[in-house]
């Protein structure tokens, strides 16, 4: 009893001892360089979900990019995801680069008023370690849906956000789960596509984008916890628990499912979750010991969904 106990003080020191060193680290950094964060509002205002999302639809169109998913996680939240030549072209350069292939654009009622937010270009291709900043994507989305602030964290340097991870022991961009491998590329993407739209495990299929010249897929998943046991894993749930400030981050989702060569990955939820919601407490009323269960629910859900 007293040896976990000991283990336990450990552990919360160590986390400690990590999240205060990442503090000092950006404190450092933010003197000198300009400071990134997940998300940007585009606007609010008066309307509906429905009508904000048609004008949105309208102006990404038109300048440039391709609607390739819709996903409406709850009530009053509606997600659109968009891809483009210039997202594709980068995520063709850079390894792995399918996770940037995509940018998030979320259509949100809060009280009464009507959200409209996106994915920050430049912050997502540097936690992903894209070769190109994505500054041309970032100007198009601001000329399609305005720029009001950028939001979700206190902010990180574009070299803090390359080689970001929560904290001491937990995984980085280029430590992914590697959920399946099949004999070919081909053999992959038929058995993804096959396990979600079966949605054995809560898990069906959102959005899929080719990347060009590379074997290589991105898919976006909805996940739903129909059953008490297995709610961790659940989009709804995980977002009531952390997405509690007042503009919301729901452009986080969905999720996503990486094929590459003969190879079925995901970015842990460790890390995912976490370029997000950077900020976010690991303890207290809003943290991310409320979703500790969380990571191995989805990294399971996902096996289980693209294996054999």
């Amino acid at each position: 009893m007293m040896t976990a106990i000991i283990k336990n003080m450990l552990l919360v020191a160590l986390m400690l001892f990590g999240i205060g060193a990442a503090i000092a680290d950006d404190d450092m950094s933010a003197a000198n360089e300009p400071l990134l964060k997940p998300f940007i509002l585009g606007s609010k205002g008066s309307g509906t979900v429905a009508e904000k999302t048609e004008t949105a639809k309208a102006a990404l169109t038109s300048n440039g990019f391709n609607i390739v998913g819709i996903y409406s996680p709850y009530l009053d939240a509606t997600i659109l995801i968009v891809t483009s030549d210039d997202l594709k072209s980068n995520a063709a350069a850079s390894e792995h680069g399918g996770f940037g292939a995509i940018q998030r654009v979320s259509v949100t009622k809060v009280k009464d008023e009507v959200q409209v937010s996106y994915t920050n270009p430049v912050y997502m291709a540097n936690v992903y370690r894209m070769k190109g900043d994505l500054k041309n994507v970032a100007s198009k989305l601001e000329t399609a849906l305005g720029k009001v602030e950028e939001f979700g964290a206190r902010g990180m340097t574009a070299k803090q956000a390359r080689k970001y991870h929560y904290m001491i022991g937990m995984e980085y961009f280029d430590e992914p789960s590697v959920l399946a491998e099949y004999n070919s590329h081909e053999e992959a993407v038929s058995a993804v596509e096959a396990g979600l739209a079966a949605g054995k495990a809560g898990v069906t299929k959102v959005y899929r984008v080719d990347v060009p010249g590379k074997k290589e897929s991105v898919f976006g998943v909805a996940m739903t916890g129909a059953k008490e046991e297995n709610k961790f894993m659940d989009d709804k749930y995980i977002m009531s628990e952390i997405d509690f400030r007042d503009i919301k981050s729901i452009a986080h989702l969905p999720y996503e499912i990486l094929v590459s060569d003969n190879k079925v990955y995901a970015l842990y939820a460790r890390f995912r979750i976490a370029i997000s919601f950077p900020d976010l407490s690991m303890m207290g009323k809003n943290s991310f010991m409320n979703i500790m269960k969380a990571p191995e629910a989805i990294r399971k859900a996902l096996q289980q969904t693209v294996s054999k």
